[in-house]
């Protein structure tokens, strides 16, 4: 068996994925008449589920996606809008975590959560006080370079006439 790239949608997985993807709908009552040939071709959906996979994968943006792999990337994230808007990766989501409930078990009863709601303790002694708290900032901020931050002014030399 040739191994997968990380993005790559084994066959096994996309026999369950295909019968999830959304198809468009058509409005009733409409009439369609497409010339032989005419128009843009439907993107393949298995190659437009990878590449959703892909960016998911690499963090990268949308028109990052390498256009001979995937085709247009701007095509693969309007799928990817509409099939979001259709549900497609929650319902996804929900298969995933059946599948492992049924397989491992999942708590689903005992659930906990940790939070707080309060500053930090020792934040104020750690950072010092907030110059922009008292509009102080010019006499008290220090320039990269170690120097207070001064507005520059052009020097004009009174000798010359304007």
């Amino acid at each position: 068996m040739a191994k997968l790239q990380s993005w790559e949608v084994s066959d096994r997985f996309w026999e369950r994925v295909k019968p999830l993807i959304p198809r468009k709908q058509r409005e009733e009552g409409r009439t369609y008449a497409r010339r032989p040939g005419g128009g843009r071709k439907s993107l393949d959906a298995r190659r437009v589920f990878e590449g959703i996979v892909y960016v998911l994968r690499t963090g990268c943006q949308w028109k990052a996606l390498p256009k001979e792999v995937f085709g247009s990337p701007s095509a693969i994230h309007r799928y990817f809008r509409e099939w979001e808007e259709a549900g497609l990766f929650l319902t996804l989501w929900k298969a995933g975590l059946a599948e492992y409930d049924e397989m491992e078990g999942i708590a689903w009863d005992w659930q906990s959560i940790d939070g707080a709601m309060t500053k930090a303790p020792l934040a104020q002694e750690a950072v010092g006080n907030n110059p922009t708290d008292r509009g102080k900032k010019r006499k008290q901020a220090a320039s990269p370079g170690g120097r207070p931050w001064r507005p520059a002014l052009a020097r004009r030399d009174r000798s010359q006439s304007t």
